[in-house]
């Protein structure tokens, strides 16, 4: 081991998205169907918005917490789904991604004790990793909801520090349904826990309602939540994300964000301010998109018989490949080399990741026509 970097981050690994999006670009022929990126433009309004801010010399630094009008906009966009945040308990990040990071140096002291669900996005044990904390990991279903029988022993016998929730959720596409987040408020209240609540993917819900832990007025003192556009506007490169958390977690959480990044990038936060209030309407047409997307790939996969739960948000969708018998990284390998197309395999996820394959439909139906295709004819080939 190499002594003069830190063990804590040699002990982590490149991303296994981002290894597997790396293998593509040897195959220039093949179909990816990685990255977490919707295909969809920024809204016209929003590009208009941040050329306007550059033409206006708003180019300086804002305050740490970024500027007011985004956050009174966030705000407002909170209270429409039942969370109460005001403009003082906001703080606007460089992307979620920084404010992960935020919250979890904010909150892990060495050692403590995190419950990350698996499967999930990989970021969560590896800022955990970077930070000296201690990993747990609670399982979901089969059906990606969580498994409350396992969780409750395991805060019984761990009693962790912290929770991470993550719905809708990056690998599966499931959502926290009402009796779910009810039971999540009873043990988050009756334990000595915090939950931090990934909601990047809020404006991405199919369902009618929209439900998140954040709902309940009285957790408020233990509950953090993550969000931001880059899915929501199809910013991804823009890097805007916000943190919400009453004043005794944010005092904290913006020393960390002060020193790291000062502030979020002027311009683009006006471009979101821009968004919030003009473009909900390129957000819902952008969903129901994927809705369309996503009932075209879940028929295909039905199929080919795979075994695969209908996602109710995000843009992903979780097969099981157990059934073949094969590892998830061997599966996809194999996939990549002879059928030209590019998916993640489950382990990139976690130890629950495993014996399933994340498939990102955030492409036209012509691309996804073309990779199920693809895939069609290669399990007829090699499996039946």
């Amino acid at each position: 081991m190499n002594d003069l970097t830190s063990k804590n981050v040699q002990n982590i690994e490149i991303s296994g998205i981002r290894k597997f999006y790396n293998k593509v670009q040897k195959y220039p022929d093949a179909i990816s169907l990685t990255l977490g990126q919707p295909d969809f433009n920024v809204p016209d309004g929003i590009k208009n918005a941040m050329i306007e801010a550059i033409e206006q010399n708003k180019t300086s630094y804002t305050s740490n917490a970024g500027i007011v009008e985004l956050r009174n906009e966030i705000s407002n966009y909170l209270k429409s789904l039942d969370i109460e945040y005001d403009s003082k308990e906001i703080c606007l990040t460089i992307g979620g991604s920084e404010g992960l990071m935020d919250v979890f140096t904010a909150l892990i002291n060495k050692n403590d004790k995190v419950l990350i669900p698996t499967p999930a996005y990989p970021a969560y044990e590896s800022c955990v990793k970077i930070l000296g904390g201690q990993i747990i990991n609670y399982s979901l279903k089969e059906d990606f909801s969580v498994d409350f029988d396992h969780l409750e022993r395991i805060i019984k016998e761990e009693h962790p520090k912290i929770m991470v929730i993550s719905y809708p959720c990056n690998p599966t596409g499931a959502i926290l349904s009402r009796e779910d987040s009810i039971k999540l408020y009873k043990i988050i209240l009756d334990n000595d826990i915090i939950a931090v609540s990934d909601e990047m993917y809020a404006a991405l819900c199919f369902d009618d309602k929209y439900y998140s832990i954040a709902q309940f007025g009285d957790l408020k003192s233990k509950v953090i939540i993550v969000g931001g556009f880059s899915k929501m506007f199809s910013m991804t490169g823009l890097r805007i994300g916000y943190v919400c958390a009453e004043n005794r977690f944010m005092n904290e959480i913006m020393k960390v964000h002060q020193y790291n990044v000062s502030c979020a990038p002027s311009i683009v936060q006006w471009g979101a301010f821009y968004g919030l209030k003009n473009c909900m309407k390129d957000v819902e047409y952008m969903r129901n998109e994927f809705v369309k997307r996503r009932d075209y790939l879940y028929s295909r996969l039905k199929k080919m018989n795979f075994d695969v739960n209908l996602p109710m948000g995000a843009f992903y969708m979780f097969p099981s490949i157990k059934k073949f018998n094969i590892k998830s990284d061997k599966f996809c390998e194999v996939l990549l080399k002879e059928a030209k197309v590019a998916i993640v395999p489950g382990s990139a996820f976690g130890k629950g990741g495993e014996g399933y394959i994340r498939i990102s439909y955030a492409s036209n139906i012509d691309k996804l026509k073309s990779a199920a295709d693809r895939i069609e004819k290669w399990i007829c080939s090699v499996y039946n």
